[in-house]
Formats: structure tokens, sequence, C-alpha cells
């Protein structure tokens, strides 16, 4: 054996065992979050039978949830990166655990409202610890490999989530009717917690920080004013105290913003790391990343709605139907990152912009041809176009926003991208409203519904489709290349200066 070789049982071969294991372990944890995203919407009505939950309830099952998430993510992130990733992680994937039992096996809407608000409150701490391991475990070098792998996982779990959540709701398993919906997380997160404690390395920022309680209460404020109107505003008939709320989170992020510059000038430890937005990739990331927030928001709730109201779908055949998208973006995701970005680069992403316009536009086409009596094979061809156009967005995105952030404000770098991820998943929820809903009568005929709503799909459609031309807009302010990648056959000053790991224990 010569000197270059590595031995299989050699300590550098089992420390690469061991942080490949690591990655499976916290991938399986992103996927169990983005499908609990998703699972519970396709078993509302059988909540409300069973349960007997009031709509306000329904309504809070699934906002209660995503309020939590969207505003633990930052303090999340921070708190991993004072307290460390890993104990952050395990705190959060076992308290995800136990939270998806409560709400298996709630006893009234009551249990499961507050249960799904402990659920993504404990997401909030095992979400942003997921990029923030990578990005502390893997080389910058190989860091392309691994987000094309988180990508794949993005795109299985946007569309596995309504899938599974109808096959395990029609099952009935055990005369359960909706509950297992909840009671799959059981095995997945106590496996995760066990090998967890093995396989994932320790990391934490190099120097000491404190976390910043005025800022913790300051982003929750402002995201709780921000998206708590925009979840309940249609509901409530858009009263007048929403907007008011709205307006006001704009003062609380701004008072945000200047207590975080003290903060950082006093004692160099804020919640928020402002320095992060002076790095042109992750500020032009992060202001992508939100639109196309936006964008997915409308899409998959609109989608939802014309396919299972206004097609008439069960909701199995609904969810099969997504497997072609799901498909295209898991392989599209996998290529993007180990082929054409490194080569590429920018153009890559633009591309998908443009792909994904595409699928949306010949979406509206086969809407408007085939109205009421399409068909789910004639929707895989849109399907496989806008999941390609996807999947060579969402991998590189998260590449390209964390190419150049140091490595101890990696938590909050990661939290910082969930977080706007989920605001712009809100906002397009809000505009939902707009753009689907105001384009027809509160009071339809039940022979007029179907035409109704898919003339609503189709003008959602259309507002899909310019969001993802700003997207291409915007793409332009991103760094022409990764700055990770060789160029020259030598490394960029990134790579080189993310040669020293600050892992521990």
């Amino acid at each position: 054996m010569t000197s270059t070789e590595t031995s299989p049982n050699s300590p550098a071969a089992t420390a690469d065992r061991r942080r490949w294991i690591a990655l499976a372990i916290v991938m399986t944890a992103a996927f169990m979050d983005l499908v609990d995203v998703t699972i519970v919407n396709i078993a509302i009505p059988s909540i409300q039978r069973d349960a007997g939950a009031s709509f306000g309830q329904i309504q809070w099952i699934t906002a209660g949830y995503a309020l939590a998430f969207a505003a633990g993510l930052i303090t999340g992130g921070r708190l991993g990166d004072i307290h460390g990733r890993k104990r952050l992680f395990l705190i959060g994937i076992g308290g995800f655990t136990l939270a998806s039992a409560l709400c298996g096996f709630a006893v009234n809407p009551e249990m499961l409202v507050a249960s799904r608000i402990l659920q993504g409150g404990m997401a909030a701490l095992m979400v942003p610890q997921v990029l923030s391991i990578v990005h502390a475990t893997f080389p910058a070098h190989e860091r392309g490999k691994v987000f094309g792998l988180f990508g794949a996982v993005v795109g299985l779990g946007a569309v596995s989530g309504p899938l599974l959540g109808a096959l395990l709701t029609e099952w009935n398993l055990f005369g359960l009717e909706w509950r297992p919906i909840f009671l799959i997380n059981l095995p997945v997160g106590i496996a995760g917690l066990i090998l967890g404690r093995r396989y994932i390395t320790e990391s934490k920022a190099p120097r000491a920080l404190k976390l910043d309680l005025v800022g913790v209460a300051l982003v929750t404020l402002g995201l709780l004013m921000l998206l708590y109107p925009l979840t309940r505003g249609r509901e409530l008939g858009w009263p007048m105290w929403g907007y008011v709320s709205m307006g006001g989170a704009i003062v609380v992020f701004a008072a945000l913003v200047a207590y975080e510059r003290r903060k950082t000038a006093r004692d160099g430890s804020p919640l928020v790391e402002l320095s992060l937005f002076k790095v042109k990739s992750f500020a032009a990331g992060i202001a992508v990343q939100t639109v196309f927030g936006v964008a997915l928001g409308i899409f998959f709730l609109v989608w939802t709605f014309y396919m299972q109201i206004g097609l008439g779908w069960g909701e199995l055949r609904a969810g099969l139907t997504g497997v072609p998208f799901s498909i295209a973006v898991s392989m599209a995701a996998g290529l993007s990152v180990q082929k054409l970005t490194p080569r590429f680069g920018r153009k890559v992403l633009q591309a998908g912009a443009l792909i994904m316009a595409l699928g949306v536009l010949i979406y509206i086409w086969e809407s408007e041809r085939y109205g009421l009596s399409i068909a789910p094979w004639q929707m895989a061809l849109p399907l496989v176009v806008m999941g390609v156009g996807m999947g060579l967005i969402v991998a590189p995105l998260t590449d390209a926003i964390l190419s150049e952030v140091p490595r101890e404000h990696s938590g909050s770098a990661s939290g910082l991208i969930s977080t706007v991820q989920q605001m712009g998943n809100a906002l397009g929820l809000g505009l939902v409203s707009v753009v689907f809903f105001g384009t027809m009568s509160d009071h339809l005929p039940r022979a007029e519904v179907g035409a109704a709503f898919v003339d609503a799909f189709q003008n959602a459609l259309i507002w899909v489709a310019a969001v993802m031309a700003a997207i291409f807009l915007l793409m332009f302010a991103l760094p022409k290349r990764p700055a990770q990648h060789v160029e020259g056959g030598e490394p960029t000053p990134a790579v080189a200066a993310d040669k020293e790991p600050e892992l521990v224990g």
C-alpha cells in the first residue's frame, strides 16, 4: 500500500465515514421537517371530521406551526453558534419527536394546536443546525456535492408530504384516521437522536458569544406582527389592525437594525450578524431566496385548491400527480451543483428561473385548453419543466448564499436563510387571497365552482411567472461564480480561509 492510499480502517477513513453518516442524519431531519410542513394540509378534512375542530382551530393547526417555526429560526441558529450545533440539533430533534407524539395522541383540537406550536418551535431549533453542521463539517470544495444532495431532499420533501399524507389518511392504519401523519415521525426522530449522538461532531463559534435577548424579543415581535395578519387576514376579512400590524413590523425591524448595530459595537455578540449583509453573495442570495419563497407560497397552495376543489380530485390522485415534479427537482438539483454550476456559475440559476417560468406558462396553456377534463398525465410536462427549473435553483442558491460566510456565523446565516424563505412563503400565502380568491365571487353556485377555480388558477400562475422573471433579474446581483470553486487550478481565497475547522469534542 502506497503512502497516498488510505486504509478502510484508518482514522482518516473512519472520520470520512462518520461525516457522511452525520450528513445522512441531518438530511433525514430536514426531510422530516419539510414533509411535516405539507403533510397536514391533505389530512385537514379528516382532522376536522374526527377531532371536531372548528375552522379557526384548523387554521391554527397549520398557522401555529408556521408562526412558531419562522419566529424561532434566527434564535435557533444563533443558539447553535453559542452552545454547539450538535447539542441544539439533538435538543431540536428530540423535542420535535416528542411534539409529534403529542400531536398524534391529542385528545382534543386545543391540545393539537398547542402541540403543533411546540412542534414548530422545536423545528426552529433543529433546522438551522442542518446547514450549519454541513458548513462546519465539510470543506468548501465538497459542499457543492453536499448541497446537491440537500436540493434533492428539498425536492422530495416538497411533494412527498401531500402524497404521504394522502396514503396514511386513506389507509386509516389501526383505525387511527389522521394520527399516523404525526406518529410516523417517532421512529425517524428516535433513530436520528441515537445516531446523531454518536456520529455528529460538535462545532460552535470559535469565540465566546452571548445570546442577545433584546434581539430575540425584537425579531420574534416583528415576525409575528408581519406573519400573523398574513396568515389570518383572509379568514378575518383583512381588518384594519392587520395593516397597522404589518406597518408596525417595519418599525420594529428598523429598531432591531439600530439596536444590533449598537450591540455589535458594544460587545460583538448580536443576534443578527449585520456584517453578513456586507457580503455581496449573501445579501443578493437572501433577496432571491425571499422572492423565490413568494413564488412557491403562491403556487403550492393554489395548485392544491385547483386539483382538489376545482377539479374535484381525491387526496391520493392529487398527491400522485406531483410525483413527476418531485423526481425532476431531485435529479436537476444533483446535476446542477455537481456538473453545471462549477462550469457555468450564475447562469445555471438564471436558466432555472427561466425554465420554471416556461413550465408555468405551459401549465397555463394546458389548463386553458383542457379545462375541467384535464388528466394527471397531461400535467406531467409542465410539472417536469417546472421541477427542472426549481432543481437548478434550490441547491446552487444555498451554496451561493453560504459560500463566503465566515464559519463562526454559519448558524446565524442558516437561520436567516430559513427565516426569509418562511417570510417569502407567508407573503405568497397572503397574496393568494388577491391573485386567486380575488378573481372569483364569494358565493358561487356549485355548478360554477370548478370553472371559477380553473380561471383563478390560471390568473395566479401568471403572477408566479412574473415573479420568476423578477427572480431572473435579481440573480444578476449574485456572483458570477461561487467563491469556493477552483479557478485556474488554485483554490480561491474563500477556500484557503476555510481550511481550519473549529470543531470541538
